[in-house]
């Protein structure tokens, strides 16, 4: 929904009839992936895509139909092999979208994912109803099916926190930015912290951790990277974290720095499923020792805990 976000506020503030497609179901090979969508209006304006190009034109032609009768529907297409090659396809698939009249739920959605506010979208196969729930479950933030009913966790956008002004958190945030994150980059130390070395940070805060991490609203799609590898800063900001909703919390450092980590906030009370949330060492290993490819590491790491990933190659991962 956040991709179509733009288009979808113009379309409403038009006061136009609107059509929302959603793919709900793919076997075979598929461009895009549960939860795609795409908008059609009654005078025929698109936005979105449900397959990048292969089925858009039948959607649009069961949109119009179904703007014409109120009626929600299920429409399923087979991609056969040689039309999915001509689209980029490596073999055939199958897809099933749902097609339904923009209503009063997905406006309500729309009003809170301009304000950033952490939603789940439950539409019902059958009948078409779709109610919003406030916030998110804890665990995957992708789209699934639960029988009749479809389900779609929106959290606010991704937010990559790092605390830590040091050379490798220079390429993580560039890296960061590239993959859509909201960036925040924290040290005490204002000579670390500048717009020179990070250009591209959304936010730029020279304070002590914990004071600057208090600040901020932490939640499941909150990550947090811990750079700084000195215990005066390295403390404080586990402190402020631990106890919170963070999607992730990772520590730069060796097996026996982190250790006593560990020992020093357990001297504290912290427990150990608390401490068991920290990544430490940081990032997957990928072999390189450069801060670019630290930061790759990093953000492998995030990526993979994010989406529910294994982290193991393509080739041997199971559910490939």
């Amino acid at each position: 929904m956040r991709e179509i976000l733009h288009e979808l506020n113009e379309l409403i503030g038009g006061r136009e009839d609107v059509a929302i497609a959603t793919v709900i179901e793919t076997w075979g090979s598929s461009p895009r992936p549960l939860g795609s969508k795409m908008l059609v209006t009654a005078s025929g304006k698109m936005a979105g895509s449900v397959s990048n190009g292969c089925i858009e034109g039948a959607v649009f032609e069961e949109a119009q139909n179904v703007l014409k009768s109120g009626t929600p529907k299920i429409a399923a297409f087979g991609v056969a092999d040689d039309v999915a090659f001509e689209v980029g396809l490596a073999c055939g698939g199958h897809i099933e979208v749902f097609i339904q009249p923009l209503g009063k739920a997905h406006r309500q959605l729309v009003g809170m994912l301009n304000r950033n506010e952490p939603a789940t979208l439950k539409t019902d196969l059958v009948t078409g109803e779709a109610e919003v729930i406030e916030g998110t479950p804890p665990g995957t933030e992708l789209a699934r099916r639960e029988g009749d009913v479809f389900v779609e966790p929106f959290r606010r956008p991704a937010h990559l926190v790092i605390v830590g002004a040091i050379h490798i958190a220079i390429p993580l945030h560039r890296l960061a930015k590239l993959m859509g994150y909201r960036v925040t980059v924290i040290d005490a130390r204002a000579k670390f912290a500048t717009k020179e070395r990070f250009p591209e940070a959304d936010v730029l805060i020279v304070a002590w951790p914990d004071e600057a991490l208090g600040k901020i609203a932490i939640d499941n799609s909150t990550y947090v990277v811990i750079l700084t590898h000195d215990p005066k800063f390295d403390l404080p900001a586990l402190r402020s974290v631990l106890k919170q909703d963070a999607g992730y919390i990772g520590a730069i450092g060796s097996r026996k720095t982190n250790q006593n980590r560990f020992d020093a906030l357990r001297k504290e009370g912290f427990t150990e499923a608390e401490l068991a949330r920290v990544h430490g060492p940081i990032g997957l290993d990928l072999g390189g020792r450069g801060a670019e490819e630290t930061a790759l590491g990093i953000l492998a790491e995030i990526t993979a805990v994010r989406f529910g990933g294994s982290g193991v190659a393509m080739r041997v991962a199971r559910s490939v």
